[in-house]
């Protein structure tokens, strides 16, 4: 049996090519995600364990008790007898600007840190691999990669941001870092402690952490428990092991993997309806073949065992590609995601989870997906040797009918419903999606019938015959199209939800932008705070106002959102409208919208008591007591309160310093654009955006293209395998008509017609599986966005047709090989045929 199995795969090998293909790219998929994953973990989990060699013992405080980590504590910790070393650790977020004038790395892993030398000037925890150590406030030492990615050498003039404002430097020295932080893609700027302590510390000349190392004798748990009698109350000392252990989560690395092997599942769900369609087709042109099998003895069960054995086979060659090109696979999403933080790891070439997943998931749907058509092989009676193929009775199309009509409405209403419930979308959408494919063949025949008409017209008796070819089996057309309809149903569904994110956000973004212009800080970073009174200097800047939110907590623990503002500015710079009163006192006040106004029972004189909160969410021990200058109206980003910015207390360290949303800025008549670039010029930092209303908009809307791309790159597979499907079905019908072919060839049809007959089944296929998938994502996408509160629901017509041309594309390109396999048919050959 196994050698039988083997001839058939050796004689029919072209036509189980697009199946074990489409398994390829499923695997491939399966295993890059479980490689690259695991490569992640690992190398995070490798640079937490060497970040900090040093460390035995870690001091950190409760961030709700105030700081304690000073010199004092940290003399007396280095005291102890079993203590052989302790170092203050200052850290915070920093930034580094590249020889190409942009930020270096990614944002939310850049961060800034203190070099901490010996008596020989080295620092244990980042040794040097070029110059020294910085030494003084206009000195710094970055990481290897960093100044790789940079262009920097040692000695070069270097641009930093730190807290929102950028400063020059010079780059003393290259250090190596184990750090997870460099791993997943950010950088490493060293400071000396006592300028690190000016940028980072949350408390002035405090530190972030104390890490204590034991000395030879003592193990790390009897230094935390003498280290932890020393300590005030908010303060623990926790081992090194402890710590491993609390911060081992890789969790990012885990629902990235996730994602991926969801997007895996869809690309190996379609790939089931490919290798079952070939098999289905192939079994029917095998059936004399069976037959005669069935004649000389062989059972039904050994004819069943051979399929599967031959779908064993090609599982396995599949898989074993595939994990192959996995590791291709990884590398290439290591490349992807790199810049998204998720890591930069050595994959490695062998890896017993991802092999094992390998072959389970490829022998497994191919098995699968071949044991229907298996079965339907094995039911020929051995008196069918006469016949060629094995049609399929109407009853099961009824009942096939029935089902999908029950499954598709059952899908349709749950849809419906998930307009005010989003969690039921993720059971809808699918169960929607099984309905239609149930449902394909009875759409196949109506869909396929309207489109006689119109290409009987257009092409003649060449477009008649290419629908009735496609109407001929109506599971095999449905099964081809259902390849297809999967991918860009999914694709659809994305793109109507990021178009109406992005529609909401533009209006969002005209919303808030209360002034001409508006400076924000990149994502992660922050607006200095000297950037108001920098851009107030300049000459066509009429006015300029910071914008910092923080909050007033009333004498009833009620916290009210204020916006510390310039009193003399904010009128001119935003768009406000005073109802009562004048921001002219709002240096000595409070000013309140209408509504607070009234919930509170607040007017004009009104006393606000209460205190400022932190920035660190610690509520200072002073109280103000606040009269109501102003009532007023006015945009999201100036609502319900304003003070002025001298009102906020003045912030004990780094922590508690008031965070700057932006900056308004009202230009004068007709220098809008001029000043743009004048602030662009005065501050000369990347880290800081200066937009107008055309600028917010455009910034509003860039947010999304990443992840648009991210998943069109991802979807990408499913719709390959939907187009390797269409070719797998023009490439088999070649193989089933050449008798057909013949009778066309010999009544005076030329192989340019031949062709164009299969270019239009091929087209008429891949476009009614197009029209499935883009209704169906249509739906899907519009309850996901009708179910969100205030966002337009947009449909995005350019892409919808551009998605059909693709689609229409697809179908010519899936004939081209068919056509050119039918033109090269002699045509008494093709007569004398025994296929139809």
């Amino acid at each position: 049996m196994f050698r039988t199995a083997l001839r058939t795969l050796r004689s029919h090998r072209l036509r189980f090519a697009m199946p074990a293909l489409a398994v390829v790219l499923g695997v491939a998929f399966v295993t890059g995600s479980l490689l690259y994953g695991d490569s992640v973990r690992a190398a995070v989990n490798r640079a937490r364990t060497n970040s900090q060699p040093d460390a035995s013992v870690s001091i950190t405080a409760d961030p709700a008790a105030p700081h304690r980590l000073d010199d004092t504590l940290l003399r007396r910790l280095r005291a102890l007898p079993s203590a052989a070393a302790a170092r203050g650790v200052v850290e915070g977020r920093s930034f580094l600007v590249g020889s190409d004038g942009a930020l270096v790395g990614d944002l939310n892993q850049a961060a800034g840190v203190n070099y901490v030398p010996d008596r020989s000037g080295k620092d244990v925890r980042y040794p040097l691999t070029e110059g020294r150590g910085p030494r003084g406030a206009t000195e710094i030492a970055v990481d290897r990669r960093t100044a790789e990615r940079a262009g920097y050498r040692v000695g070069a003039r270097v641009r930093i941001v730190v807290a929102g404002t950028a400063r020059d430097a010079r780059l003393v020295g290259v250090f190596t870092a184990h750090d997870s932080r460099v791993d997943s893609g950010g950088t490493l700027t060293a400071f000396d402690t006592a300028t690190a302590q000016r940028h980072f510390a949350p408390a002035p000349k405090g530190y972030s952490a104390i890490t204590l190392t034991a000395a030879e004798g003592a193990s790390d748990a009897q230094l935390a428990q003498r280290a932890q009698k020393l300590l005030p109350s908010g303060l623990r000392a926790v081992t090194r092991a402890d710590l491993e252990s609390g911060a081992a989560s890789t969790g990012d690395a885990d629902k990235l993997t996730t994602l991926l092997l969801s997007f895996a599942g869809v690309a190996l769900f379609v790939s089931t309806f490919l290798v079952a369609n070939t098999f289905t087709m192939l079994s029917a042109a095998r059936a004399r073949e069976h037959a005669l099998l069935r004649a000389i003895g062989a059972t039904t069960n050994y004819v069943m065992r051979m399929v599967l054995t031959e779908a064993t086979v090609v599982g396995t060659a599949a898989s074993a590609v595939g994990y192959g090109l996995g590791v291709g696979a990884a590398h290439l999403l290591g490349g992807l995601f790199d810049a998204s933080g998720a890591g930069n790891a050595t994959v490695p070439a062998l890896s017993a989870k991802p092999l094992l997943a390998a072959f389970a998931v490829g022998i497994g749907v191919t098995v699968l997906a071949a044991y229907v058509p298996a079965r339907r092989a094995a039911a020929v009676p051995p008196v069918a040797a006469l016949r060629t193929v094995q049609p399929s009775t109407a009853a099961s199309l009824r009942r096939r009918n029935a089902i999908g009509l029950i499954t598709t409405a059952c899908g349709a209403l749950l849809i419906a419903a998930s307009v005010g419930e989003p969690n039921l979308l993720f059971g809808a959408a699918p169960l929607l999606l099984v309905g239609l494919i149930v449902l394909t063949p009875l759409l196949a025949l109506g869909l396929t019938g309207l489109l006689r008409s119109p290409l009987t017209r257009l092409a003649g008796v060449r477009g008649k015959l290419a629908v009735e070819n496609a109407r001929r089996d109506p599971r095999r057309t449905a099964a081809t199209a259902t390849t297809l309809m999967v991918g860009l149903a999914m694709v659809t569904a994305v793109t109507v939800a990021v178009t109406s994110v992005n529609r909401f956000d533009e209006r969002e973004a005209d919303r808030s932008m209360a002034s001409d212009l508006r400076i924000t800080a990149v994502d992660f970073g922050e607006v200095g705070e000297g950037t108001a009174a920098r851009v107030a200097r300049l000459a066509d800047a009429e006015a300029v106002t910071p914008v910092i939110p923080t909050y007033f907590d009333l004498a009833d623990k009620t916290p009210l959102p204020v916006t510390a503002v310039d009193p003399a500015a904010v009128e001119r710079a935003a768009s406000l409208t005073v109802r009562e009163g004048s921001l002219d006192r709002l240096g000595r006040g409070i000013a309140v919208t209408e509504e607070v106004a009234a919930a509170h029972g607040w007017r004009l004189g009104s006393r606000v008591t209460g205190s400022f909160t932190g920035a660190s969410g610690r509520t200072p021990d002073t109280r103000a007591s606040l009269p109501v200058v102003a009532i007023y109206d006015g945009p999201e980003d100036l609502t319900p309160a304003l003070v002025a910015e001298r009102t906020l207390p003045r912030p004990a360290g780094a922590e508690d310093r008031p965070g700057i949303d932006s900056v308004l800025v009202k230009a004068s008549p007709g220098r809008t654009a001029a000043l743009q670039e004048e602030i662009r010029r005065a501050l000369d930092n990347p880290a800081l955006l200066v937009q107008d209303r055309a600028d917010a908009r455009a910034a509003a809307t860039a947010r999304t293209a990443p992840f648009l791309n991210i998943m069109y790159a991802m979807l990408s597979v499913t719709v390959l395998i939907g187009a390797l499907g269409v070719v797998n079905t023009m490439g088999m019908a070649v193989f089933e008509r050449v008798r057909e072919i013949g009778l066309l060839r010999a009544i005076g049809l030329d192989r340019g017609g031949v062709g164009s007959v299969l270019r239009l089944e091929s087209v008429t296929i891949s476009l009614f599986g197009s029209a499935l998938g883009v209704v169906a994502g249509t739906a899907i996408g519009a309850a996901a966005v009708l179910g969100q509160e205030s966002v337009p629901l947009v449909i995005p017509w350019d892409r919808t047709a551009l998605f059909f041309l693709a689609s229409a594309a697809i179908g010519v390109l899936a004939s081209l090989w068919p056509g050119r396999q039918a033109a090269r048919i002699p045509m008494l050959e093709a007569i004398g045929a025994d296929t139809e």
